[in-house]
């Protein structure tokens, strides 16, 4: 049997929704995607205390659900929030820079907050290797894309600083792709041609441990001091379709992030159960006592360093103005550069 809307119930239906009065259901569920790293830890805080769900339930959202994924690349995490398979990447902050560049008034992506200042380095266990200017044909660096990511971008502005800004690419063509797992191993097999890798934490610290290891490069030292390497990051869509799991999100993250520099101790004890490391607690706990290795905070820092150089050399079509170009609204009262 056919039921039939009689007029008037029509038009006060077409009313509710015109006059902005219609409840828009959110999502229910946030997928994030990360990498792999300490660098990640507020998000293992937020999920193992389950704050994203705290908060959105004082949002009035109830139970929702969240889903987490892990990529190798910057350049994979970026395909994945383009595509809709995940609601909020976290990559480095060229990474967030090109897909802006790349979605700049076509549904915008932007950062929802930086996550993690901490250094890339470039480390080696070939003993010939004491500077980039003792690399040479043959030789390979690995990192997580060989184009394209904050690494390569780091390691081509060392070139510029050291060979001229002609030969700014000179080392481009030794880089090669891969995990930090898979390129931490291949560097301390000592059998592998990789003998060269731009690492970050908690590889760094277990690289180092091995006395044939050294290091090459940092990217402090790049940058002129401390810098954002990770940010977090979503569609302009997804934020207004679901604006209270969006503050529930940010909200989470910054409460982990508050819990971190509490209570240090914990969250490095966190961290062994959530990953599968060599690390232990009181290795962890070194690190995160050291604000020069890893620093936690949603003030970009040093954005517009690399933002600058991509801009001169064409990887960003679009020009900032700013910092705040490249995040929304909720971090642009944070002290950001």
């Amino acid at each position: 049997m056919k039921h039939m809307l009689t007029g008037s119930f029509l038009i006060a239906v077409l009313s509710i929704i015109t006059t902005g009065n219609y409840a828009h259901a959110e999502a229910g569920e946030v997928r994030i995607v990360q990498q792999f790293g300490l660098s990640y830890l507020p998000l293992h805080v937020a999920v193992e205390q389950k704050l994203i769900q705290k908060h959105a339930r004082a949002a009035g959202l109830g139970d929702i659900k969240v889903s987490l994924f892990r990529l190798a690349s910057g350049a994979a995490v970026n395909d994945a929030l383009i595509s809709g398979s995940v609601d909020i990447a976290m990559a480095g902050t060229t990474v967030l820079m090109t897909v802006w560049d790349k979605t700049k008034g076509r549904g915008d992506i932007k950062g929802m907050m930086a996550f993690c200042d901490t250094p890339m380095v470039i480390t080696t266990s070939d003993p010939r290797i004491k500077s980039i200017r003792d690399y040479r044909e043959g030789d390979r660096i690995a990192m997580t894309a060989a184009r394209g990511t904050h690494h390569s971008v780091s390691l081509q502005m060392a070139a510029a600083k050291e060979f001229g800004w002609d030969n700014r690419n000179r080392l481009d063509n030794l880089t090669v792709g891969m995990s930090h797992p898979d390129a931490m191993a291949a560097m301390l097999s000592g059998a592998h041609e990789v003998k060269s890798h731009s690492a970050t934490v908690p590889f760094l610290q277990q690289e180092l441990a091995d006395p044939r290891v050294r290091k090459v490069l940092s990217s402090y030292d790049v940058a002129g001091g401390r810098h954002t390497l990770i940010v977090a990051y979503n569609t302009s869509k997804w934020k207004n379709d679901n604006p209270k799991t969006y503050a529930a999100v940010a909200a989470a993250f910054e409460e982990a992030m508050a819990f971190i520099h509490r209570d240090k101790r914990a969250a490095a004890e966190l961290y062994t159960r959530a990953e599968k490391t060599r690390l232990t607690a009181d290795q962890v706990y070194k690190i995160l006592q050291d604000e020069n290795a890893l620093y936690f905070s949603p003030a970009p820092s040093k954005v517009m360093v690399w933002a600058d150089y991509m801009g001169k050399v064409g990887l960003l079509k679009n020009k900032a103005s700013s910092w705040n170009d490249f995040f929304f609204e909720n971090v642009h009262d944070k002290p950001g550069s």
